[in-house]
């Protein structure tokens, strides 16, 4: 992530401005968490996230494989990436 690599040049997070179009509650709460010095800043907050949940496989210098579970935000975009990669 953007911030790590940041955080890993010496940047001091209070320092860090995180902006983002969209996020869940979920998102923001462990985005916080985990960088809790990190001002963000976001265009909207939808409801949360769908409960259909899907795996994504990783594979980080060849060992260890990560899983990634990952869900989509609702209401959402409607599956932006998709339509603008024409998947």
């Amino acid at each position: 992530m953007a911030v790590d690599v940041l955080i890993s040049r010496g940047v001091p997070e209070d320092h860090i401005l995180f902006l983002n179009l969209i996020a869940s509650p979920e998102g923001a709460k462990n985005f916080a968490q985990k960088y809790p010095r990190v001002r963000v800043v976001t265009a909207f907050v939808d409801q949360g996230l769908n409960e259909r949940k899907y795996v994504n496989f990783i594979l980080i210098h060849v060992n260890p494989i990560m899983l990634m579970v990952q869900s989509y935000i609702v209401p959402g975009l409607g599956d932006f990436g998709d339509r603008f990669y024409t998947i």
